[in-house]
């Protein structure tokens, strides 16, 4: 169930995504790099999630419930039993830098519980994961997080007006502007620049607008462009460029990527859901054996076992990004 936040809190709030599944198996999704901080509010089971790739890989899978995830710089392994339910809430990373009472360079490919929060931070956000899960409905639980977030963002600091205006240029350029000519537009040093987006915004400017790229790049392989023609309209060097960036982001090539979404849209009438409205996100991936350990069934992305698709679609949980 997908809900839009209330107008007040646009464009801090991208998007509300509710989810309630109970498939009798278990359930794989890879996750990708998105310009969106993610908070999972999980209303039962807990997520498994492994991070085999970007700036800070992690080996150890981490079994969480309700959790905040930073901008990410590589792909993320969501593993579910098959039973979950939640909201996940998309988030303008200027906006939750005010939210979670820690630098955002913090969270930065990182996912954490309420736990790792600065105690009065994460005791709201398991509060508020507690009263979504005893409401009946998702029109009252969206209307509950309009409301809760709302205060949350007259609370706390605030962002930079640079910083916020950096970033929407950023992101209406794709991630193309370079860094000189974005420090340039907000009148700061590249320096000035380099150090409030990595407070503000977790990821340095030139990792910024790599994630960024590339999700617009994904959104126009799976609308049919050809690679070349992506590379050329996204501002890489060649099509060998986009190959590279691809790989080291996401783990796999923007064929397989491609291909794959096609077959796995293909496999069932539900659309596989994404994590972020108008963007492309997420992909299925094999069941693991029950009889072996999550990291044992958790292949690099692009490994031939981590690229089958699965035999059913996703219907609504983005777990990988605890986002899923």
């Amino acid at each position: 169930m997908v809900g839009a936040p209330h107008p007040r809190l646009r464009p801090a709030v991208l998007g509300y995504r509710g989810f309630r599944l109970d498939l009798g198996a278990p359930r794989r999704r890879l996750e990708l790099p998105v310009g969106a901080v993610t908070l999972l509010l999980a209303f039962e089971e807990p997520v498994t999630l492994l991070r085999p790739g970007g700036a800070a890989p992690d080996p150890v899978p981490r079994t969480l419930t309700s959790c905040v995830s930073g901008l990410s710089t590589g792909p993320v392994i969501g593993m579910h039993g098959g039973r979950i339910a939640g909201v996940e809430v998309q988030i303008a990373p200027w906006a939750a830098y005010g939210w979670f009472g820690v630098a955002l360079h913090e969270l930065a490919d990182r996912s954490v519980g309420p736990g790792a929060l600065p105690r009065r931070q994460g005791c709201r956000v398991a509060e508020l994961a507690g009263l979504l899960s005893g409401l009946s409905g998702w029109s009252e639980r969206f209307r509950v997080l309009d409301a809760t977030l709302g205060r949350w963002a007259e609370d706390g600091p605030v962002a930079s007006a640079r910083t916020v205006g950096a970033w929407r240029e950023l992101v209406r350029s794709g991630g193309s502007m370079p860094v000189r000519r974005l420090a340039d537009h907000v009148g700061w040093s590249p320096r000035q620049l380099e150090k409030r987006f990595r407070e503000e915004i977790g990821l340095r400017p030139k990792a910024a607008a790599r994630v960024l790229r590339l999700q617009r790049a994904r959104r126009l392989l799976a609308a049919g462009r050809p690679a070349a023609e992506t590379a050329a309209i996204c501002g890489f060097y060649d099509q060998a460029h986009l190959g590279g960036e691809f790989k080291a982001l996401t783990g796999c090539t923007p064929g397989d990527f491609t291909l794959l979404r096609r077959l796995q849209r293909g496999a069932s009438s539900d659309a596989l859901a994404d994590r972020l409205a108008g963007e492309v996100t997420s992909l299925l991936l094999a069941p693991a054996s029950a009889t072996d350990s999550p990291a044992a069934n958790s292949p690099a992305p692009g490994s031939p076992a981590a690229d089958s698709p699965a035999a059913d679609s996703a219907s609504g949980s983005s777990l990988g990004h605890p986002s899923g």
